[in-house]
């Protein structure tokens, strides 16, 4: 057998391994449009502040409006409702383009290793509201989302832990100065999405 088939049937091996291990049809397009969903969202968000407090920075004395709160984190359900649709939708499109099953043993340790920190994650945020302590949730949202990024990166492409280990240090940051909690936001879940879809898209072309 000649070097060249070798290294062909090694190649298809590795292949056969690694689509039996990883899920390998998650759609590039679904992390741009989820960057683009957050822009709108810091977008509608910081008007809503701007207006009120002609501010961009958060102060302690947004605890004293609790509606602006309750306003973000109705844009936040949104945007992260709307990002979860997107991804499902084109997650499952790129894999019938594959002619593989989307929902087989490795999606299921997949999304089960992706919920565990995100449903954490989503109650512990809710004890932050019902306390009205407000200055952490935007770190919350960034920590608990890195952890479950690189929690499930074991089962797909190896790049999702990078965008996680930005999550955490934006989310550490937002905890450190929580008055910059649009800033990091709008980094982590606007700019940060759209460079990763886009180096996916292009480096997996999908």
């Amino acid at each position: 057998m000649e070097e060249k088939d070798i290294h062909s049937e090694l190649a298809s091996i590795r292949s056969i391994m690694e689509r039996s291990s990883k899920f390998l049809s998650l759609s590039g397009l679904s992390g741009i449009l989820a960057g683009i969903y957050a822009s709108i969202g810091a977008f509608i968000g910081y008007n809503l502040v701007f207006e009120k407090y002609n501010n961009l920075i958060i102060t302690d004395s947004y605890s004293d409006s609790p509606s602006i709160y309750h306003s973000l984190y109705i844009i936040a359900a949104l945007v992260l409702s709307l990002s979860i649709v997107t991804g499902i939708l084109l997650s499952i499109r790129e894999a019938k383009k594959r002619k593989e099953n989307y929902w087989n043993p490795v999606s299921k340790r997949l999304v089960t290793n992706m919920a565990i920190p995100l449903i954490t994650g989503g109650l512990f945020i809710a004890i932050l509201i019902l306390k009205s302590d407000y200055k952490l949730i935007a770190a919350s949202c960034h920590l608990f989302y890195g952890l479950a990024l690189i929690s499930a990166s074991q089962y797909t492409f190896s790049d999702v832990k990078y965008l996680g280990a930005c999550q955490i240090i934006l989310g550490l940051l937002s905890g450190w100065m929580p008055e910059y909690a649009f800033i990091f936001w709008l980094t982590g879940f606007g700019f940060l999405h759209i460079v990763y879809g886009s180096i996916m898209h292009f480096k997996y072309k999908q």
